[in-house]
């Protein structure tokens, strides 16, 4: 499971669902003409089925659409995704704490008519700005862009990288590599190569050109037949970061994903293969990540 697959959707109904929690504790109704035990929360068998269609079903809605959001693939059930299940749960809440503040009736078991100066309660109106908040927020989390954004953003990249010397390492700016107004180890330096040696990174002949980074990605036609497209002879390996989590399938083209890319970590893509790169993990796995829309490049 990630966290970072949370957006900020997902935080305003969590944060709603706590809402309706706590005012599930506050007094929902008061009345003036009493003496004591005056006022009553969700939580009495009074208010019936207040606490099983608001309290607990914004709980579990929240939940829903949690673990549907940052487990791994499309969890379904009965044809829909957990989100799916959440987002409508989060609708029927807004409904029901909607319909809940036209509630006017409470039963009193002594006989006393409660129902004249009876009053809404604190946690009557916490109830209903929870269960709106927590409907919108469901309904709009996937056709606002600002609701779409991650809840927790990726981190900057930072040194040194986790798979060890990247592609261009050895150069200005990686660690390791020789900084501006240092010597680069040419002839004559301690260390550089000598008459007759082949200078670090020189093609020889026979050999593949080394791979470099920063050059922009070249979608390649796919090869005649109607195979899988071949990859890209120029291509040079760089580092890169998703904005969502997203699978990585294998590169023979089996449909189950060997691993999940997840946002704020960096990856190596290695490859490509038309509109699909082949990247590799930190544990050295290795699959195609088929959509690469908004991928950061490092």
């Amino acid at each position: 499971m990630n966290i970072r697959s949370l957006t900020r959707s997902d935080g305003a109904v969590i944060g709603a669902a706590v809402l309706l929690f706590i005012a599930s504790f506050l007094a929902f109704f008061k009345a003036d003409e009493c003496t004591e035990n005056c006022t009553v929360n969700s939580w009495e068998p009074a208010l019936f089925p207040l606490l099983p269609t608001v309290t607990l079903a914004a709980l579990i809605a929240a939940a829903l659409i949690a673990v549907g959001r940052m487990l791994p693939g499309d969890r379904k059930v009965a044809g829909l995704g957990l989100a799916q299940w959440g987002t409508a749960l989060a609708v029927f809440v807004g409904w029901a704490a909607l319909w809940s503040m036209f509630a006017n009736v409470l039963p009193d078991p002594e006989g006393r008519n409660l129902n004249q100066g009876l009053d809404l309660g604190v946690g009557a109106w916490l109830t209903l700005v929870g269960g709106l908040l927590m409907a919108v927020f469901a309904l709009l989390g996937n056709s606002v862009a600002a609701l779409r954004a991650p809840l927790v953003p990726a981190p900057a990249p930072q040194a040194p990288n986790p798979y060890g010397p990247g592609p261009q390492a050895g150069g200005y700016g990686y660690p390791g590599g020789p900084q501006p107004g240092q010597p680069q180890g040419g002839y004559g330096y301690p260390g550089g190569p000598q008459p007759g040696q082949p200078q670090p990174g020189q093609p020889q002949p026979g050999q593949p050109q080394p791979y470099g980074g920063g050059q922009p990605m070249q979608q390649q036609p796919a090869p005649m037949g109607g195979g899988a497209p071949a990859p890209d002879p120029a291509f040079q390996p760089f580092w890169f970061a998703v904005p969502v989590a997203r699978p990585l399938f294998p590169e023979d083209g089996s449909p189950g994903p060997v691993a999940e890319l997840a946002p704020g970590t960096w990856y190596l893509a290695v490859e490509q293969r038309g509109q699909a790169l082949v990247a590799q993990t930190q544990d050295g796995r290795r699959g195609v990540l088929q959509d690469t829309s908004g991928i950061q490049r490092g």
